[in-house]
């Protein structure tokens, strides 16, 4: 089902989510709020959804990226579900990327972020997983589990320059592509 997106300004954007329980993940109801993440992520034309953002605060997330090229970086990254995610840095050294955010629509910023982390987290079948992403792919992902502990990418920008409003982003910037 496809769920409204919760946009900038409603309150549950702004909390921590509330952990998965392990019990809940093969339940019937964790596997539809999965396949509503999967929904309404493709019919609002986002590449990744956090549970918050459909007006649901547990720590789960979804990414899809494949046969994915933006900014010169192939990605293939198949549907993956994150449940619980941990994030952890493994190098600090940043670069930035125009982000935009269904949760923020209308609007791009240029947001610098760590570009190589892992995250430990679990699948939709309550199984230990572990990504270790770089690059843009570590951009995406992290924009996505910002969402699961109270951020927007709006949050991270530097300098409030570097935030444009779309058609003006279309006009007078055009980068390749950006986070969506």
């Amino acid at each position: 089902m496809i769920r409204p997106i919760c946009r900038m300004g409603n309150p549950i954007l702004r909390v921590v989510a509330s952990d998965v329980k392990l019990g809940d993940i093969n339940s019937d109801s964790f596997s539809q709020l999965v396949l509503d993440l999967k929904d309404s992520m493709k019919h609002y034309g986002g590449i990744g959804i956090a549970a918050p953002q459909i007006g649901v605060s547990l720590k789960v997330c979804i990414i899809e990226l494949e046969e994915f090229n933006r900014y010169g970086q192939e990605i293939n990254l198949p549907f993956t579900v994150f449940i619980n995610p941990v994030i952890e840095v493994i190098n600090p050294e940043e670069a930035g990327y125009w982000e935009g955010c269904l949760s923020v629509p209308g609007l791009r910023g240029f947001v610098q972020r760590p570009q190589h982390i892992r995250v430990t987290y679990l699948n939709e079948f309550g199984k230990k997983q572990v990504l270790e992403a770089q690059g843009f792919l570590a951009t995406v992902v992290q924009h996505e589990l910002d969402h699961l502990f109270g951020n927007l990418y709006v949050d991270r920008i530097k300098d409030s320059r570097l935030l444009s409003y779309q058609e003006e982003f279309d006009q007078f910037i055009k980068v390749p592509s950006s986070i969506e």
